[in-house]
């Protein structure tokens, strides 16, 4: 993406945040309603994003820049690898709450999230917590956990405590155990 102005900068920032509010509540709202919400004319939101499906683009391009400061802000690469597989469980239902439309936008992260990932489970299989070493495996498992964490009612008895704290703490528990390594 090509550098822009201070302006377009913010009117671009504007125009994520409004589509993120805007499709949470109705995934088939026009450009111009997100035009609206954020308060430009439609023609700055149809100048920055020539279509729907580019902007839907830039919205998972922002998660997974979201996932990947939530990696860096979990030590993935220098932590004790348990505490930043907690660290980062927290960090991703915290995002996953906090955007249910973008989530559902690209069928997996990219491949940076991808290796970040990678790392974090050679180091985990490194320290003795999980026995598992094929990381495609790791992986698969990861993103199907973390969905059906995130998706469980939140009246389960599987969650006690505080939604983001208790979906982080099962996921933790299910991936440690199914990927042969210590609860």
């Amino acid at each position: 993406m090509p550098t822009l102005r201070a302006d377009a900068e913010r009117s671009t920032a504007r125009i994520l945040e409004a589509a993120e509010a805007v499709l949470a509540e109705d995934p088939q709202a026009s450009l111009g309603r997100i035009a609206d919400v954020a308060g430009l004319a439609r023609a700055t939101v149809h100048r920055r994003f020539t279509s729907r499906e580019a902007l839907l683009a830039a919205l998972a391009e922002r998660l997974n820049a979201r996932y990947l400061q939530a990696m860096s802000e979990a030590r993935i690469s220098s932590g004790a690898p348990r505490a930043a597989l907690e660290r980062l469980a927290e960090s991703v239902f915290a995002l996953k709450v906090a955007n249910r439309f973008a989530i559902g936008l690209s069928g997996s992260p990219n491949a940076e999230v991808f290796a970040g990932m990678d790392e974090l489970f050679g180091r985990l299989q490194a320290a003795g917590d999980i026995t598992t070493t094929d990381p495609r495996w790791c992986r698969g498992v990861c993103l199907a956990l973390l969905d059906e964490a995130f998706r469980l009612p939140a009246d389960s008895p599987e969650l006690i405590g505080e939604e983001v704290s208790a979906r982080a703490a099962l996921f933790v528990r299910a991936l440690l155990g199914a990927l042969g390594g210590r609860p």
